[in-house]
């Protein structure tokens, strides 16, 4: 475990733009975007809502409404899927959205 996340025991599964993830419990989306994602640390983020590179949308469950939010300020939760992500975030993930396994339809 890196200084860098938050204390955690399992690593719990959310997807992301169809692509499946498991990532620490317990730990910020953007967090848990850079577990999965090594170069979001380096991306343009300022970590304190200030920027709004982090945008995305979420939902809880398949085909509720999605929400608005930013990955800096939410804390992703088993089964959380996220429906769109900024431009910054698909440019940062791209390498592990190539190896990520599809989520089954």
């Amino acid at each position: 475990m890196s200084d860098i996340y938050e204390p955690y025991e399992k690593l719990i599964r959310i997807v992301i733009l169809g692509r499946v993830f498991h990532v620490p419990e317990n730990n910020l989306l953007l967090r848990q975007l850079q577990f999965v994602a090594p170069d979001i640390g380096m991306g343009k983020y300022c970590w304190n809502a200030e920027c709004r590179y982090c945008e995305i949308e979420y939902c809880r469950e398949a085909g509720a409404p999605s929400t608005p939010a930013l990955a800096c300020r939410i804390k992703g939760v088993e089964g959380l899927r996220v429906t769109k992500a900024a431009l910054e975030i698909r440019h940062n993930m791209s390498e592990a959205f190539a190896a990520a396994e599809k989520e089954a339809e």
